[in-house]
């Protein structure tokens, strides 16, 4: 007889089912006393917030009210699918597939397993439905798939979605009038009326960005004239090109250039400045003078190197 039992699915839930869901409803019953005394508690909290003007508090502490009174809830709805499938166990044993009069309890009691921490022996349940009615039925109520029967309000009560601000505001509204609280909530509604920020995209008005005196000092200014050895024609001299640099750099500090003073004017002549001012804003005159510079380097050298050659020649012959 066990073999024909185990090749239909019969015979799988017994004893251990019955004792499972025996010990799930004791359980549900204790916690349901232990969350009744916690809610009491947290309520009473709430109303000391709303009375002395903590209203920020007071919003934070409601989502926990709301979450606890949903699993007492839940609970409750769960006590009642347990007591049911208990006193029909027999007719589950019986059956191959699952009755369609016990198919909301059953679905319902697979979903809320894996969700209530605090029922462990509800798991236990659920195993024994897998044992009997397999994988696949299980997977579709846990799923939530559009062929099962799971109960909707466990659906809702077991969700961690975050509760609205209108279901927010009524149970703040509630346990003011419970406790004779005088408390003004506009201020709870016009926070609950913001919309959230978009943190991810960021703000859609973005200001220009404004420069600075020193930045747009910098940006007006003209580029420092370069120190260098050679000018345009080749044959200015190092020290006339250090002070032409020297004379011009109070003139970089503000954004328009200042003309040169009469003193600045008798010790240059007024040639070299036109050239000098020229070439610094030239940037064709700054090319060929680095190229005339590169050339002179690389005459010099391979007069270096022949040098080198010729002494070591000379030294050769001597030997």
């Amino acid at each position: 007889m066990s073999l024909l039992n185990q090749l239909f699915n019969r015979g799988l839930l017994g004893q251990k089912c019955k004792t499972c869901l025996t010990l799930t409803i004791s359980r549900i019953k204790l916690l349901q006393n232990k969350r009744d005394g916690q809610l009491k508690i947290m309520r009473k909290e709430i109303a000391q917030f709303l009375q002395a003007g903590q209203e920020s508090i007071a919003r934070i502490r409601v989502e926990h009210v709301i979450r606890e009174r949903n699993i007492w809830d839940a609970y409750e709805i769960l006590e009642m699918f347990c007591e049911f499938v208990l006193a029909r166990v027999p007719i589950l044993e019986s059956q191959r597939e699952c009755p369609s009069e016990l198919r909301e309890a059953v679905a319902s009691i697979i979903f809320a397993a894996p969700r209530c921490s605090d029922l462990p022996d509800l798991v236990h349940v659920r195993n024994l439905f897998a044992a009997k009615y397999g994988k696949e039925f299980i997977a579709a109520a846990s799923e939530l798939r559009p062929d099962t029967s799971v109960n909707r309000t466990i659906i809702e009560k077991l969700s961690v979605s975050a509760p609205s601000a209108e279901v927010k505001m009524n149970i703040l509204k509630e346990i003011a009038r419970e406790y004779n609280v005088n408390w003004n909530s506009s201020k709870t509604e016009a926070e609950f009326s913001k919309k959230p920020e978009d943190l991810l995209n960021g703000p859609k008005h973005i200001a220009a960005p404004t420069l600075s005196v020193s930045q747009s000092s910098a940006v007006h200014s003209p580029p420092i004239l370069e120190h260098s050895n050679t000018s345009l024609n080749g044959q200015q001299g190092h020290s006339n090109q250090s002070a032409v640099a020297v004379n011009n750099i109070p003139r970089l500090a503000t954004n328009k250039p200042k003309p040169p003073s009469l003193k600045d004017q008798s010790v240059e002549p007024k040639t070299e400045s036109k050239e000098t001012r020229s070439q610094s804003s030239d940037p064709l005159e700054k090319a060929r003078a680095a190229i005339a510079a590169a050339e002179r380097a690389s005459a010099a050298a391979r007069a270096a190197a022949e040098l080198v050659n010729f002494n070591f020649s000379s030294e050769a012959r001597a030997s």
